[in-house]
Formats: structure tokens, C-alpha cells, sequence
């Protein structure tokens, strides 16, 4: 199953017709493609499913209508499990930025989060997951693909980079999460789920 956010509305590719809501249910052979999708994805739907038996072949079809970009980034955990957000743009997020020609997504991972929060001592202990989310762009319609990584570091004395419009840096525990989850990003809660599951 692929879960794929645009704005507050999540599409999801799956190849098991088990939904309760059968009114935003489709079969992906009977949406003739790319128009009537579009015209769907542009619906005022909370969700939408697109159904089909060969699900990677429907993904495969699916991102040939969308501009793909790739990027990468971290779930940053210090010695007192706490998780390091950023405020960018008035939105508490986690950091990541586009992979660079020929940069394994490993090395883009590690690059933008130093980047981004002024890490000098960072490391990878494992992958957690890919997001997936939609964004119109200069007139084309984009689809990020994301890849984040589990990181580790003790560091205190960071920085935001205020050029790419990050405000505000906070380590934040596990009782803090919720006051974070009602200021964020879809993908980020989903992603947040998905590292829970990993590392239990």
C-alpha cells in the first residue's frame, strides 16, 4: 500500500478492496488515468483510494503524471529520547532537503540535517521509511518522494538555517509530541507512526 498526501488529503494505492467509506473508492482500470484522476485529486475528499490487483504496476503509472523529486532526511534522537523538529514556516517539521546528483540518500540524509540545524557530530543507525506527498510548482505538479533515516546525535549547540526558512529548533519528548502533531505536516504524523512501529 502507498500513501501519498496532498494538503489534508490522503490517496491511497491498494491492492484490497477492505474500506468502510465505499464512495471514495476506485477502481484504478475504470478512472481512465491521468485527466480523471487529476479530477479526483482535486475533490474536496479527506481520502481516496485507488484499487487494483497489481499494485506496483499501479504506482509505476501513478507517478508517470507527476514531477518526481527525491529527498532525504533524518529523525534526529538524542541520549534522552528526545526528537529534534524544526519550525519552518510556522509549521513544526523534520529535516530534509533534495538529493543531489550522484549523493546516495544516506550522504543527502546526513548533509541536510547538518545543514539545516548546524550538526557537526551525527550518525545513521537505520532507515524508518519513505513519504510521499504532492505540491504544485511552477505550473507543474510535483510528487516528493522523501527517505528518512533514524539518527543519532548529543550535540546542544545548533543553529536553524534561516535561509530556508527554519525558525526554531526543539528536542521534544514523548509527553510533548501531541502539542507537535497539532502544528504539522500528514506525512510527518504517518512517518512519526512508522518510527514508533520500527524501533519497538
Amino acid at each position: 500500500m502507498y500513501t501519498i498526501f496532498k494538503n489534508d488529503t490522503s490517496i491511497i494505492l491498494s491492492d484490497k478492496i477492505n474500506m468502510k467509506d465505499s464512495k471514495c473508492h476506485f477502481l484504478w482500470k475504470d478512472i481512465g488515468r491521468g485527466k480523471a484522476m487529476k479530477e479526483l485529486l482535486s475533490m474536496d475528499y479527506s481520502s481516496i483510494y485507488f484499487i487494483d490487483e497489481d499494485l506496483e504496476g499501479m504506482w509505476k503509472e501513478f507517478k508517470q503524471y507527476f514531477q518526481i523529486i527525491e529527498a532525504s532526511g533524518g529523525i534526529v534522537k538524542n541520549s534522552r529520547d528526545h526528537i529534534l523538529f524544526i519550525l519552518r514556516h510556522g509549521v513544526w517539521d523534520l529535516p530534509k532537503g533534495k538529493i543531489e546528483i550522484e549523493e546516495s540518500k544516506e550522504d543527502a540524509g546526513l548533509r541536510e540535517v547538518k545543514e539545516e540545524c548546524g550538526f557537526t557530530s551525527l550518525t545513521i543507525n537505520g532507515f524508518v521509511g519513505t513519504t510521499y506527498h504532492l505540491y504544485e510548482e511552477k505550473n507543474y505538479e510535483v510528487l516528493k518522494v522523501s527517505y528518512w533515516y533514524d539518527m543519532y546525535s548529543d550535540e546542544r549547540e545548533l543553529t536553524p538555517q534561516l535561509e530556508e526558512g527554519i525558525t526554531e529548533l526543539k528536542w521534544v519528548g514523548v509527553s510533548d509530541l501531541k502539542i507537535i502533531l497539532e502544528n504539522t505536516y500528514p506525512n510527518i504524523s504517518l512517518l512519526l507512526d512508522m518510527y514508533q512501529s520500527a524501533i519497538q
